[in-house]
């Protein structure tokens, strides 16, 4: 028999606290499973006296985190969260150590992933974080690990619950993008402020990371354009299913002639592909790959108990000794391929023009966009006038980034454009 395996919980919040409700109500199913008795033998966090729904009574307990390290334990559990502060302190003070890290924070990690990994390596510690991408959803063990055999060469994520839970809402319920918002926040499905998840930097994190467990390299997350839903109105919403396409927020990662293409925005989906099919608050990661061909995983991408399955699961991984590089390889052998330049990527594109209601205003449109080359599939001028003012959609055939960028960069000085132009990429898939 193992000697039990002593667990630190950095972090009693939500997934801290299911993270130990878990063990200790498990506690029998989890020893057959990791082969040694796993115990949370320390815990910190802000309130002590906070009715938390578990047995802290005989686990120690400590204010401040950075002493969680001090203590005689096997792995730290990081549940804090942020890039920066005590969640980077004690990850790598424990690291340092080589004491195992399970941690659900995807910011920490696509921030300073490369330093921890490299730590991790240096002290033949464990770095492990399933629940930092996609909550429920395996979604690093299975780029990282099941689909080893293969040489990945694309990822499309819905990886914000958030997100995929206004757009639903607003296609089902025809309501703006502010009110679903306030709705969200009602339900509790949005933060107080839900910058991090509309503006798309938590997609951004979690791509990151993806990118980094399928290419095997180094997280790259400072050079991801961002672009989140902030600016999606009932109007794209509305058109875009006209024109047979969901609207969706992806995290995207393709290996291109260019280079690693890896970017977040809100993107139309075809309605006859998977990623269209899903809705509400769920997440799904969607595959293509040479052997595996397609795959799609599907679930909960966050909450309290979804989110510490995965950070168990870890941990089950840990005692078993599965130690697999962060990354896939290790450091020395990350792939080193270059970031593809985005201005240069081709993509078909949506267009929503607020224009005048007056002759000439189409052609002078359509001018500047042949003059960068740019071929229209398809104009919709609406019927929706207000105050003389009507919204133009144009779809594009593939474009250059940058033509359409030096075009609309024309178009938005035009006197008849009356705001600036919203564009969506369009995602095809087979």
């Amino acid at each position: 028999m193992h000697n039990p395996l002593r667990i630190a919980v950095a972090g009693l919040g939500t997934v801290g606290s299911s993270v130990v409700r878990i063990i200790q109500n498990e506690k029998l199913s989890l020893f057959d499973k990791a082969g040694s008795d796993l115990v949370v033998s320390a815990v910190s966090a802000r309130d002590k006296n906070r009715d938390r729904g578990v047995d802290l009574a005989n686990i120690d307990w400590h204010d401040d985190a950075k002493n969680l390290i001090q203590d005689n334990i096997d792995i730290l559990v990081e549940v804090i969260g942020g890039a920066d502060g005590v969640a980077y302190d004690i990850v790598k003070a424990a690291l340092g150590k080589g004491i195992s890290v399970v941690t659900a924070n995807k910011a920490l990690l696509a921030v300073h992933g490369s330093e921890l990994a490299q730590l991790a390596e240096q002290n033949n510690a464990h770095l492990k974080y399933e629940a930092a991408v996609a909550g429920a959803i395996p979604a690093i063990k299975a780029v990282r690990e099941g689909l080893a055999a293969n040489q990945i060469t694309s990822i499309y994520g819905i990886l914000n619950g958030t997100c995929n839970y206004i757009l639903t809402q607003m296609r089902e319920t025809g309501g703006s993008f502010n009110e679903i918002l306030k709705e969200a926040q009602d339900k509790g499905y949005a933060e107080a402020d839900p910058s991090f998840d509309i503006d798309g930097v938590d997609t951004a994190h979690k791509t990151a990371l993806l990118a980094a467990a399928a290419f095997n390299m180094a997280p790259d997350f400072n050079h991801i354009p961002t672009r989140g839903i902030r600016h999606v109105t009932s109007t794209d919403i509305c058109y875009a299913e006209d024109l047979g396409y969901k609207i969706k927020l992806l995290g995207v990662v393709r290996k291109t002639d260019l280079g690693i293409e890896q970017s977040v925005e809100p993107c139309l989906v075809d309605l006859n592909t998977p990623l269209a099919a899903i809705d509400g608050s769920l997440n799904a990661v969607y595959t293509e790959s040479p052997f595996a061909h397609e795959t799609l995983m599907v679930g909960r991408g966050a909450g309290g108990d979804p989110t510490a399955s995965a950070v168990v699961a870890d941990i089950i991984d840990i005692a078993r000794g599965v130690h697999i590089s962060p990354f896939g390889v290790p450091s020395e052998k990350w792939n080193d391929t270059p970031m593809a330049d985005m201005d240069e990527r081709m993509v078909a594109s949506y267009i929503r023009l607020i224009v005048e209601d007056s002759p000439g205003v189409l052609a002078d449109i359509s001018g500047i966009l042949r003059d960068e080359n740019i071929s229209i599939q398809s104009a919709l001028q609406l019927s929706e006038i207000t105050k003389g003012i009507v919204p133009l959609i144009l779809i594009t055939h593939t474009v250059k980034t940058k033509a359409l960028k030096g075009a609309l960069a024309k178009i938005e000085k035009l006197r008849s454009v009356k705001e600036q132009p919203f564009t969506m990429r369009i995602i095809e898939q087979e």
